[in-house]
């Protein structure tokens, strides 16, 4: 009997550029980075800075660096970033705003959809004071990974953004998936981008890049950013060679995005429909979907590994599956064939 086929959902980072994205980079035309001389970078910063209504861009190798880029360029050390208590930056990088920028974390609430109470982060501007670290930067997240995939609805993010602004606060967004926030909501990633003094976003998740992510701002912030860089180790050579899968990635890879939501939304309506899955399939809105395992969610992980379904774990009873480029319906018919036949073994 021929081994089943396994279906990787634990990450959209699993993606493989495609045979067009490959030729891409093969051919990509390239240069020195570090002295500004790489066309294809160029070409990639270029087109970043204008699909996000920003000045200027920066080609950096991940998530992570762009958000430590922006923290240590918006903040001096000693200051204070808000961030949300389910972001990304507070849980998934290994504390580097403060082992490396020396920025001290504050985190706001988030709800269920991953939102901020505005009077909360109001209360948390720290005034002059002696005592007090200034705080220098508010950090949003959209879409929010923690919470679902949900997206910020672009009001909520005017109204923080002017609440911070008032204060003298400056404003990051981290967009790693920005592009699934602009499709759910049918909105340029400009307008989303527009309330914020910085943004980043993921070339290797849903855009489908092997690597990369780009900040973007206005051509002061950028040119501090770019040092900063320089400083982290982050300097690139021919980089061309990558940043040619973001520009093939930007230019064929966002308009498929939608179909990834649709499949998330198949998952979820065939999940829920499972007496051990707590799920509300109404609130996937993008390409993530999380849910609560009953019993002994333990052994179901175990067991959905060994089916050929591969899903993280994201805590006791909670589990994520993350719809990407490579994934179809038919996938996604046979991922829940394959989960009812182990609920069925359950009973």
């Amino acid at each position: 009997m021929p081994e089943r086929r396994v279906i990787d959902l634990r990450s959209d980072t699993v993606t493989l550029p495609s045979e067009a994205m490959r030729r891409a980079i093969a051919e990509a035309p390239v240069g020195d980075d570090v002295l500004g001389e790489d066309p294809t970078v160029i070409q990639l910063e270029e087109t970043a800075a204008e699909r996000t209504g920003k000045e200027a861009a920066l080609f950096v190798t991940s998530g992570t660096m762009s958000n430590l880029v922006a923290i240590m360029t918006h903040c001096d050390r000693g200051d204070e970033a808000i961030v949300g208590g389910e972001s990304h930056i507070l849980h998934y990088e290994v504390a580097s705003a403060a082992a490396v920028a020396g920025v001290q974390l504050r985190a706001a609430t988030n709800d269920a959809r991953g939102r901020f109470d505005p009077a909360e982060v109001r209360s948390l501007i720290r005034g002059e004071n002696v005592h007090f670290p200034r705080t220098a930067l508010l950090c949003l997240e959209n879409t929010q990974n923690r919470c679902g995939g949900a997206v910020i609805a672009q009001e909520h993010v005017e109204e923080l953004a002017a609440l911070a602004h008032e204060r003298g606060v400056r404003v990051h967004i981290d967009g790693a998936r920005i592009f699934n926030a602009a499709v759910a909501q049918g909105l340029p990633v400009a307008t989303l981008a527009a309330p914020a003094d910085s943004i980043g976003f993921c070339l290797s998740k849903g855009l489908g890049a092997p690597v990369g992510s780009v900040l973007c701002g206005d051509a002061g912030f950028i040119a501090r950013a770019r040092k900063v860089r320089k400083m982290l180790g982050g300097g690139m050579r021919q980089a061309g060679v990558i940043a040619a899968a973001g520009v093939y990635a930007l230019e064929h890879m966002v308009g498929r995005l939608a179909e990834d939501h649709e499949h998330a939304r198949q998952l979820a309506r065939g999940l829920a429909q499972l007496p051990m899955v707590e799920l509300d399939p109404l609130r996937i809105e993008t390409n993530i979907v999380i849910f609560r395992v009953r019993g002994d969610w333990q052994e179901f992980a175990r067991a959905l590994q060994a089916a050929g379904v591969l899903a993280s774990v994201y805590g006791e009873r909670t589990m994520r599956m993350v719809t990407h480029d490579g994934i179809d319906r038919a996938d996604i018919d046979d991922v829940l064939a394959r989960v009812r036949d182990l609920a069925a073994s359950r009973v």
